[in-house]
Parts: C-alpha cells; sequence; structure tokens
C-alpha cells in the first residue's frame, strides 16, 4: 500500500507545524521518571526534545522512513507497529503523547482503547488534534482526502466521548485557532 509518510519523511520536520513545546511539557508533568510512548511519532520531532525530561522514550510509527529519521536524532528506541495493535504489556507507560497524528491511525477509536490500555495508572496521556472545526482545517481534510490519505478527522468533543466510552475522564485545552489538547490522566 501506497504510504505518504514514506515520501516526506526526509523533510516532514522542516514543514510541520511549530508546536508550542513549554505547554506540551507542562500538559505531560515533565521532567517525570519512567517510560514515555510518542504514537505516531514519525521523525521523533517531539520526542527528541523531550528526551532529557523523561528516562525512556519509545517513538511507535507504522513508517519505517520516518523511523528511521528519528533513529538519526538518538537515544530514541523505534517501533514500528499499528497504534491499534500495540505490542507492549499493559501498563507500560508513565506517559503517552500523540501530537497532530490520531487522525492517521487507521481506527481512532481502537487507538484509544489501546493507548489507555498500555498507560500505567496515575499516568498522562496528552492528543494534540487539528482542530476541524476551523475553516482551514477543514480545507487541511479535504486536501489530504484528495491526495487518498486514510485521514478521521474529530472533534475535540467526539474525542472526548470516545475516551469516556473507554470509562475515562478527559478535559480539552486550548491551543489556539488550529489545534487542541486533550488529556488523559488514567
Amino acid at each position: 500500500m501506497f504510504d505518504h509518510f514514506d515520501i516526506i519523511a526526509p523533510f516532514y520536520d522542516r514543514v510541520i507545524h511549530k508546536l508550542d513545546l513549554n505547554r506540551l511539557t507542562d500538559l505531560l508533568k515533565l521532567p517525570a521518571r519512567g517510560r514515555m510512548l510518542d504514537a505516531g511519532g514519525g521523525t521523533g520531532r517531539v520526542s527528541s526534545r523531550l528526551r532529557s525530561l523523561i528516562d525512556e522514550i519509545v517513538v511507535c510509527d507504522l513508517s519505517l522512513s520516518m523511523l528511521k529519521q528519528a533513529k538519526n536524532k538518538g537515544r530514541l528506541l523505534t517501533v514500528q507497529t499499528h497504534v491499534e495493535q500495540l505490542p507492549f504489556p499493559n501498563e507500560s507507560f508513565e506517559r503517552i503523547v500523540v501530537v497532530d497524528a490520531l487522525h492517521h491511525f487507521c481506527d481512532q477509536r481502537e487507538s484509544i482503547r489501546e493507548l489507555l490500555r498500555v498507560l500505567k495508572t496515575g499516568g498522562r496521556l496528552v492528543l494534540e488534534e487539528p482542530n476541524i472545526d476551523n475553516f482551514i482545517i477543514k480545507w487541511v481534510a479535504l486536501a489530504e482526502k484528495l491526495a487518498l490519505m486514510r485521514s478521521v478527522f474529530y472533534s475535540s468533543d467526539e474525542i472526548v466521548d470516545m475516551i469516556k466510552d473507554q470509562g475515562f475522564n478527559a478535559r480539552v485545552e486550548s491551543y489556539g485557532r488550529f489545534f487542541f489538547w486533550v488529556v488523559i490522566i488514567k
């Protein structure tokens, strides 16, 4: 199957939106002890900047080309996998981050279930997603559909409902006009 991310991997970090690293660090409550999973973490652009704030980081992604870029950043463990079928035992991670990736997963509901499964009790899961209620993001979603990407965008309320369906509470944090954060404490 054709994977768009295999093509854009070499220059992905240069064209993707700038991340509010201070806000993410605050939402994840870093620094912390333990392990963090960067699900859909691709090139490790986020994880590489958080590496000094937690003991170990695992980046998982479906694109091998993206993971090769992450490996080049050093001190990141990489695993090629679907998020819907994570190869980790229950309660493996103190922190999980998903930045601008949930809409790319094959099955968002199953992905959330799996992420919550591998999150330790007392751990934090932070999701950053494009705000599909924004007109510009609607155009991005259309462009991804026309490019035959499998993206499925959900509103913050729909994501919170998916989390509630798993028996957990979540809160939404604003992140400007184009993105929002969803925070879950297990």
